[in-house]
This record gives structure tokens, sequence and C-alpha cells, in this order.
């Protein structure tokens, strides 16, 4: 059987057996903490992110993110626990953020001959006059943007305010990168008409996005993360809730978190919390439409980035049996793209191989057999134990 680790990488766990070497990983999340307007909410609703929008902040743990991050698989996209490997889902975005998932993907041209031109149809104004060559809306600006509604104002401008809004929930809270102080603009024109901007997978995107971010942040030399960390520390509070315990918090209880998920991941995992009746009756049924392709298995895409997502991998969150899985895919030289220098590329013309992929998700879910118990079957143990990293400590 072939082993799933790589060992010809350097992988932050490699230092987890010194207990005395820890990174405490950094991150950037600009919330705005404020309330969308009632007078602009209808266009966040219709947008597809009226949900979100909901969402005020987050003490973010990255004692706990980071010893997260110590358990990531960039082969696999998955953690691996001494329970079996599990992932963020597109269940997760669904539930936890209410953003759409069975739509078009998040792509097209990331980069325009004229900037300040797309900014004042959008945004009734530009945030870089005479400049045409910025890329990044700062979150400053957006926010200026966003409180100084005044009393009167037309409906032109109160769409205005929503992109505003919504690009800085992308930039800020849903997709940051580690530079944490703007948002690409490749995103504003997806926002042109709220009617249409609700058909693209703005859920995937998301999900694309930290699957990358987790990947950069298992090298050694990285100190920072970006991606949704709201939705990472939620994930794991909900199924490892013994982490929560009253004294850990610190930057130095990384040693602490590792320990803990080592000792009680096994038994201690909880593969399925929104079934819990007190979860389950509270979660809206729009959370639940694109249930059905939750455990795809495909390339998820953000313009750039393409992750893939391995729902074949993580049956038991879904409350299935967990055969032993085929080899993950591995994307090669599109791993790893950046916008930087690519004037006018499609992406989507550039990935259509990928995008293609994605439209067919509803061929591409595996067999799936309801399981009694969240127990893993004798093969499935024996091989993750050969094949996969269920214990960091000692090993």
């Amino acid at each position: 059987m072939a082993r799933l680790i790589r060992t010809d990488i350097r992988h932050i766990s490699d230092a987890a057996n010194n207990a005395d070497s820890f990174r405490v990983l950094r991150g950037r999340v600009s919330a705005l903490k404020i309330a969308p307007d009632a007078r602009f909410m209808p266009y966040l609703e219709l947008a597809g992110f009226g949900s979100v929008a909901m969402i005020r902040s987050s003490d973010l743990r990255f004692d706990l993110l980071s010893a997260l991050v110590e358990r990531w698989r960039p082969e696999t996209h998955t953690f691996h626990f001494s329970c079996g490997e599990c992932t963020v889902t597109l269940e997760d975005v669904a539930v936890q953020l209410g953003l759409p998932i069975d739509r078009s993907p998040v792509t097209g041209v990331s980069s325009f001959t004229d900037l300040a031109a797309v900014c004042y149809q959008l945004l009734g104004e530009s945030p870089e006059d005479g400049d045409k060559y910025f890329s990044g809306i700062k979150f400053t600006w957006l926010k200026g943007k966003i409180c100084g509604l005044s009393a009167t104002v037309s409906e032109g401008e109160l769409m205005c305010v929503a992109r505003a809004y919504i690009m800085h929930m992308i930039g800020a809270v849903l997709m940051p990168d580690v530079n944490g102080d703007s948002v690409h603009l490749s995103y504003l024109p997806l926002l042109a008409d709220f009617s249409i901007a609700r058909l693209y997978s703005w859920g995937s995107a998301v999900l694309a996005t930290l699957y990358r971010e987790l990947f950069r942040a298992t090298e050694q030399q990285v100190k920072d993360i970006g991606g949704c960390l709201i939705l990472l520390q939620s994930w794991a509070l909900y199924r490892m809730p013994w982490t929560t315990r009253p004294g850990i918090g610190k930057s130095s209880d990384v040693p602490i978190y590792r320990l803990r998920i080592e000792q009680h991941a096994r038994e201690g995992f909880i593969w399925m919390p929104y079934w819990r009746p007190k979860i389950a009756n509270v979660v809206p049924s729009s959370a639940l439409v694109d249930s059905h392709i939750w455990c795809t298995n495909t390339p998820i895409i953000n313009f750039n980035v393409v992750e893939w997502y391995h729902g074949d991998r993580v049956l038991r969150q879904f409350g299935c049996i967990q055969p032993i899985p085929d080899l993950p895919c591995q994307l090669g030289d599109d791993h790893g793209l950046t916008k930087r220098g690519r004037v006018q590329l499609d992406w989507e013309i550039y990935h259509r191989k990928y995008v293609a992929l994605w439209n067919d998700q509803l061929r591409r879910i595996p067999q799936m057999v309801m399981a009694t118990d969240q127990q893993p079957s004798s093969e499935y143990a024996q091989w993750y134990h050969s094949c996969g990293k269920p214990y960091l400590l000692g090993a």
C-alpha cells in the first residue's frame, strides 16, 4: 500500500515532538463589527450574502489554529487525527456561513485595463483617482464609504454601498490574504448584478481559499495565515468541544492543544455536530438546499486558486461508512498559481478542465452507504494507521 505522507517536504509537524518548539501563526481578520444598514440589506440578501453579513466578529485562538495546521496534510487536503481523516467541508460552509454552493465557480478575468472606470461604475467613485494600475481596495476606504451613508440616498448609491459591504466581507472575513489590508478588485465585476451574483458558488471559493492557506501554512518558515479563520475555528470547536476548556487561550498553549488533540480525537471527535437536535433545530432550511453535493469529489475554484475537494475521503462526516479511498488527486503545476502579472487572463478559460469537473459534480459523488455508528472498519483502520499520520507525538 502506498503511503499518503510525503517525506520530501518540510512540514511544520516535523518539530511537534519538541515541546519547546512551536509556532504561533498570525492572521488578520478585519471584520466591520457593524450591522449592515437595513436600507441596503435587501441587496446583500439578493446577492446571497444575507446570512454571512450577520457575522460580526470572533475572538480567534491562534494557538488552536496553529495546532490544527500541524495536522493538515497537503497531500490529501484533510486533517489527520487519530480517529481518521477529516476536513472542513462544503456542509460547514453552507451551515455556518449560509453561502451558495451548487452554482458556477467564482472565476473570470482578474485584471482590467481601466480599474478606476470599473470602480466608478459599480462603487460610484474610485479609491485611486489617477492610478489606472491599482489591483485592490483598502478596507479603510470601503469602511468609510459604508459608514458615510447619508440619511437621504438614491437607490443607485445604496447599490454601490452594498457592493462595498460585500467586498469588505470577501477580503476581510471570507477570503482574506496575509496582507490583510485590502481586497482584490477581481470580485467586483461579479457583483454588478445582484441577482446574477447569487449564481456563483461563493461557498466553494471560500473553501478553496482556506485550503490554499492551510497548505501554505504547513511550511515551516511561514508566519501568517489567511483564509476564513472564523470558519476554521468554529469547525474545530463544533467537533472538538474539549478544546474549549478554561485556561487555554495563550500563545504558549500550542503544545497543550497538540496533546489534547492527540489524546482525545480518537474517541472524542464529533463527526456530525449539526445533526444534534439542539443544532439541527436552528439550522435554516436554506442552508441545506445544496446538501446533495456536499460529499462530491471535485476541484474547487477561486480565480487562480484551484484546490481538490475530497468529499470521498471523509464520508463519516456525512453519516456514511468510510471505505479505503483512492489515491488523492494532484494538481501539479496548476497548484500555487498567482494573479500577479497575468493581465486580462481569463481564469475560466485557463482552468476550463477544472471548471468542467466542478460542473460535473453530481456525477462525481462517491457511493454512500449509511453507517450504524461512527467507528471505522477494521480494514480502514489498518490502512489509515499504515499509510496516514494518525499521531504526531512520538512518531
